[in-house]
């Protein structure tokens, strides 16, 4: 039986003191129901110091979706992809390709700033899988070329797979890791390369010190932060329904886990969104 207390709304966290981007989130996706309304989450958003989001459109549906809602919400900006775990589902159907298409088509709206989320994800997709989400990745990676947009990564459980493929197919000018699950090993690297690391509420998480000592070791320059709403809600709300106005929480674990001032992180944030997507 469900929950009752996961369907309720935390309280909204102290606002920020300085504007920061929830750099991917699914708006159009509820939790325990139907999905909020989507100016009200804005509106909350923007209370608590979060006034930019880029909303993630992940099958052909939800992008469609997306470029559909960006001319009326100035605060948005939007990304659309297949997701790896819908490649193999496509690939099935003998539409990938069609989909893939349909994908760089919506990447022409302008306020289309992010292909993504792609990659690869063998958590939830078994071996038989595993070949269509590579050439999934490889078709989003030329995508995010052809169009000059930032591309998202999902990563679960295919961490050296995707290092690897980056490096065969020759990554596009900015890469952002998506609720970033690496080490510190992997964090190095992926600095190393010029990528963006996108931390989520996970990272607020009592089991999470490695992910705490990954983002430790990733300068300020390379750092984003974001929900995955309506997933990953952060602590102290860990098991209900996510939303964008709950990234204060993530941002002030990150400052303390940083040593560094929660104004100085927030600046950074917003200056590297802005670097990724351009302004809003």
């Amino acid at each position: 039986m469900t929950d009752p207390r996961r369907a309720e709304l935390p309280p909204e966290p102290e606002p920020l003191p300085i504007p920061v981007v929830d750099n991917h989130c699914h708006l159009d996706i509820g939790r325990d129901g139907p999905a909020a309304d989507l100016a009200d989450q804005v509106a909350a958003a923007a209370r608590v110091g979060v006034n930019r989001l880029v909303q993630i459109g992940c099958d052909r549906e939800s992008a469609r979706w997306t470029v559909g809602i960006l001319d009326d919400h100035p605060a948005l900006l939007g990304g659309v992809a297949i997701h790896p775990n819908e490649a193999p589902k496509h690939a099935a159907a003998g539409e990938l390709e069609e989909a893939l298409t349909e994908i760089e088509q919506l990447a022409a709206h302008p306020r289309v700033r992010v292909i993504g989320e792609s990659g690869l994800d063998y958590y939830r997709t078994g071996p038989d899988g595993v070949g269509a989400q590579h050439e999934s990745f490889r078709a989003h990676i030329g995508i995010a070329k052809r169009t000059g947009l930032a591309l998202q990564i999902h990563d679960r459980d295919a961490h050296e797979d995707i290092l690897r493929i980056l490096a065969e197919e020759g990554a596009p000018d900015r890469v952002v890791l998506h609720c970033f699950s690496g080490d510190m090993q992997m964090a190095r690297e992926c600095v190393r390369r010029g990528y963006y690391l996108s931390f989520a509420g996970t990272v607020t998480f009592k089991n999470a010190r490695d992910l705490r000592n990954a983002l430790a070791v990733t300068p300020l320059e390379h750092l984003l932060v974001e929900t995955d709403a309506p997933y990953l809600t952060p602590s102290p709300h860990r098991g209900r329904t996510n939303a964008p106005y709950l990234v204060p929480h993530t941002v002030r674990a990150m400052a303390a886990t940083l040593n560094v001032a929660v104004p100085t992180l927030c600046e950074a944030l917003s200056a590297n969104s802005e670097a990724v997507y351009g302004p809003w």
